[in-house]
């Protein structure tokens, strides 16, 4: 098995409640995925962070191998949520994946 797990910065032309929503957005739609792509056991995605983050938003994916990981970056479903709820709304994205 392995993680992949990712950390985002929300775009500075968001208010704070806009920001809200869009993490909400995000959420929903990465957790979402959980049955729809291969390979992918588990999904959380954490948008409360302390003051002291300097990220807005961190998916936590578990994978069953890296043929898995790789099929689940060009997933239909998967791309879908990310150019819609993800991409337009962040500037910084960080990546980390390991095996478990």
């Amino acid at each position: 098995m392995l993680k992949h797990v990712i950390l985002w910065q929300l775009k500075d032309e968001f208010t704070a409640e806009e920001k809200e929503a869009i993490k909400a957005g995000i959420k929903s739609g990465l957790e979402g995925l959980k049955g729809q792509v291969p390979g992918l056991l588990e999904v959380i995605v954490y948008t409360n962070g302390l003051a002291s983050s300097n990220a807005d938003v961190m998916l936590d994916a578990t994978l069953e191998n890296e043929d898995a990981l790789k099929g689940y970056a060009v997933h239909p479903v998967h791309v879908e949520v990310a150019d819609t709820k993800v991409r337009p709304f962040t500037k910084t994205r960080m990546c980390l994946d390991f095996e478990i």
